[in-house]
């Protein structure tokens, strides 16, 4: 079966350790949202003894002694308000995580899987390029043994053929690295074969960058994630201000003695005389502070990535356009037309090579360009302000 870029995403998700990681981290913060919403639970006690009788003038009753209590907290309302919303937008933030790492991940899969096809296709051209010119080697073998052509032009195809077999061959070590890669963003397990199959996706009209860059830092789940990190960081501090009201503990015993028996209710309350909880406080202003640094520096990143993906799909479009319209064609019609003369004696064979290997080095910068703009779409993609629908 082919190996094309939909199994590779799906294997990624299937598979990736950073996916699962992710996930995992989202499940903690559900199970955070549990903790928060659970009730303070209740104590009880237990004593028994033996009471004995003291050599005194009035002992006491020698029996068995008795002890029974139990305490309940009562949380005070703000607090406990506090605490869930701090754990429920902890949820949302890592929901929002996930997200941007399903999204990275994808773009990671994309790029080493487009990368993997490029290298196919640099071997397919360098084998063509090879075919062609062991013909011509072979043309001119012919020549020279019926002594038509020099020895010196044999010579020049033999290093022209050798540089041909080193592309090749330099073209496939690059295909294998680039597979392996592919291999490892994907977790595929080592018994799966990867023949990547595929083509480039179309090229797509973008709007304006002032457009995109707003829908980038409206839409993208790092800025969502940000703005959760940062209202839960002020969730945060009502929490450690709402701990500063005593939360009352009631507790009620009763007792038994071998002569008498009785009970007791009462209340403690704790006194934040020494400690105002200002530590605590000034701790979450600072997490305040630094989640507002990290929210404007997401922000500063995203739109970096954004103007840097726009510009280079801009120019490696332009590049592969232009290339596909003239330089191409000129180079595929020089190769035509030189070795046309060679075959009825006009030109040597330096002509013929010089403009195979420019026909060759014409191709290599289409590919380029076409993967160029290819790498840029993917980034763009990941950035949200290009979807799967808008391509044509």
């Amino acid at each position: 079966m082919p190996f094309t870029l939909d199994k590779a995403l799906k294997m990624a998700e299937q598979n990736s350790p950073r996916l699962h990681a992710a996930s995992a981290l989202v499940d903690r913060a559900a199970a955070a949202t549990i903790t928060a919403r659970a009730y303070t639970n209740p104590q009880v006690e237990y004593f028994a003894g033996k009471q004995s009788a003291r050599n005194i003038r009035t002992p006491g009753v020698p029996g068995i002694l008795q002890h029974y209590a139990g305490y309940q907290t009562i949380e005070v309302p703000s607090e406990r308000r506090s605490r869930r919303r701090v754990a429920d937008l902890g949820r949302v933030g890592q929901s929002f995580d996930r997200n941007a790492e399903l999204l990275s991940l994808a773009a990671d899969v994309k790029h080493a899987f487009y990368e993997a096809l490029r290298w196919k296709h640099e071997v397919e051209h360098a084998r063509e390029n090879l075919a062609l010119v062991q013909d011509l080697r072979n043309r001119v073998e012919v020549e020279v043994k019926v002594g038509e052509k020099g020895r010196l032009e044999l010579t020049r195809a033999e290093a022209e053929l050798a540089r041909a077999t080193f592309a090749v061959r330099s073209a496939q070590i690059n295909l294998v690295d680039s597979i392996a890669s592919l291999r490892a963003v994907i977790a595929a397990p080592p018994d799966v074969p990867i023949d990547p199959r595929g083509d480039i996706e179309p090229p797509v009209h973008l709007g304006p960058l002032e457009e995109l860059r707003a829908l980038v830092l409206k839409n993208h789940p790092v800025i969502a994630g940000a703005n959760v990190a940062m209202e839960q960081a002020e969730a945060e501090l009502d929490h450690q201000r709402a701990l500063r009201v005593p939360q009352p503990t009631f507790y009620g015993e009763w007792e038994r003695q071998p002569d008498l028996t009785f009970w007791r209710v009462g209340v403690t309350v704790p006194l934040p005389l020494w400690d105002r909880r200002r530590g605590q406080i000034a701790d979450s202003q600072a997490v305040i502070r630094q989640t507002s640094a990290i929210r404007n520096q997401r922000q500063l990143e995203l739109t970096a990535a954004l103007e840097r993906a726009y510009e280079s799909y801009q120019l490696a479009d332009q590049q592969a356009k232009s290339l596909q319209a003239g330089s191409l064609h000129e180079a595929e019609s020089a190769v035509d037309a030189a070795r046309a003369a060679y075959r009825f004696g006009e030109r040597g064979i330096v002509e013929v090579l010089d403009a195979q290997r420019v026909l060759q080095s014409v191709r290599g910068d289409l590919l380029d360009a076409q993967f160029a703009r290819q790498s840029a779409l993917v980034d763009l993609e990941e950035l949200g302000v290009v979807a799967s629908g808008e391509k044509h």
